[in-house]
C-alpha cells in the first residue's frame, strides 16, 4: 500500500453539549481518549459532530479546541463544509490559521450543482486556501454524488488531496484509485464497509463507532491495513454489530447514548436530531456487550 498524507482509523467527533452549550471540558476529554486509544488522526466538525446545528462561533471553537488538545500528536482535519462556496471558503481558512491539517468539505447540499458546479466549488476554495482538501461524498444526505471523472480533474489541482467515501460502493473505489492515481487519500465514511473499502484500495476510514471503541477501532485499522487479514475479519466480526447500532436512530443519537453510559458526556443532541429511542438504546447497549466495551 502506498504511503498516503491520512491514514487509519480518524474518529468523526461528536460534539458534547451540556445546559444548551458546548462541552468543551467534556470534548477534550474525548480527544484525550482517542488519542490514548491509539486512533490515526481526529476530525471535528463534522456530520457527526452536529455542525449543521453549530453557530460559525461554536463551529470555530471546536476546531480550535481539537487542534490545541491534539498538540501535533495525530493530525486534525477540521470539517468545513457549506452550501455556500464562499462559505466554505471562509471556514477552510480558519481551519488552517489555528494549525488544522487539513479541511473536510462535503459536497454542497440543496442546491444540487451539476458535475461542472461541483468542480469549479472545489477549485475555488482550492485558490483561496493553502490547505489540503478532502473531498466528503455523501449522496445519502447531500442528494448529489461526485463522479470519478470530476474527483480525477479534482485530483490534478495541488490542494484536493483525497475523499471522504461514504457511498459503500467499492466498485466505485476501485475505479477511483485507477483513475486519481497513487498519492489520492482514500478515507471510506461508512463504518461497516470499511474492511471491503481497504481491500480496494482505501487507506483508512473516518469513523463514527471510534467515538465509542477507539482501541478496538486501532487495532482493526492496524491490522487491515498491514495485510493481517485474519486479525481483521476478527475485529469486523466483534465489532459489525456496534457499527449497525450506532445508526439505529438518528445519528449521532444513538453514539451519544453509548458515550452517555459510559460516562463520557451527556447525551445530549440539538434539534431537528431527538434522543435515542427506547428501541435504539436497548439496540446499543447489546451490541456494546457483544464487542465487549462494556
Amino acid at each position: 500500500m502506498s504511503e498516503v498524507m491520512f491514514n487509519g482509523v480518524l474518529p468523526a467527533l461528536v460534539t458534547p453539549f451540556r445546559e444548551g452549550a458546548v462541552d468543551e471540558a467534556a470534548f477534550t476529554a474525548l480527544v484525550e481518549r482517542q488519542i490514548g486509544g491509539g486512533v490515526h488522526g481526529l476530525v471535528p466538525v463534522g456530520t457527526t459532530g452536529e455542525t449543521s446545528t453549530l453557530s460559525h462561533d461554536e463551529h470555530r471553537r471546536v476546531v480550535e479546541l481539537c487542534v490545541k488538545t491534539a498538540a501535533g500528536r495525530v493530525p486534525v482535519i477540521a470539517g468545513a463544509g457549506s452550501n455556500a462556496t464562499a462559505e466554505a471558503i471562509e471556514l477552510a481558512r480558519h481551519a488552517k490559521a489555528v494549525g488544522a491539517d487539513a479541511a473536510l468539505i462535503v459536497t454542497p447540499y440543496y442546491n444540487r450543482p451539476s458535475q461542472e458546479g461541483l468542480y469549479a466549488h472545489y477549485a475555488a476554495i482550492n485558490e483561496a486556501v493553502q490547505i489540503p482538501v478532502l473531498v466528503y461524498n455523501v449522496p445519502a444526505r447531500t442528494s448529489v454524488d461526485i463522479s470519478n471523472a470530476t474527483l480525477a480533474r479534482l485530483s490534478r489541482l495541488p490542494n484536493i488531496v483525497g475523499i471522504k467515501d461514504a457511498t459503500g460502493d467499492m466498485v466505485r473505489a476501485s475505479e477511483q484509485r485507477l483513475l486519481c492515481g497513487p498519492d489520492w487519500v482514500m478515507l471510506s465514511g461508512d463504518d461497516p464497509t470499511a474492511l471491503g473499502y481497504i481491500a480496494h484500495g482505501g487507506h483508512g476510514c473516518i469513523s463514527v463507532t471510534s467515538n465509542v471503541a477507539p482501541d478496538l477501532c486501532a487495532a482493526f485499522y492496524n491490522a487491515a491495513l498491514a495485510g493481517d487479514g485474519k486479525t481483521a475479519l476478527y475485529w469486523q466480526d466483534r465489532l459489525v454489530r456496534l457499527h449497525r447500532a450506532l445508526f439505529s436512530d438518528a445519528s449521532p443519537a444513538p453514539t451519544k447514548f453509548a458515550l452517555a453510559h459510559l460516562g463520557l458526556c451527556r447525551e445530549d443532541v440539538r434539534l431537528p436530531i431527538a434522543p435515542a429511542s427506547e428501541a435504539s438504546r436497548q439496540t446499543v447497549l447489546e451490541a456494546l456487550r457483544e464487542a465487549g466495551v462494556i
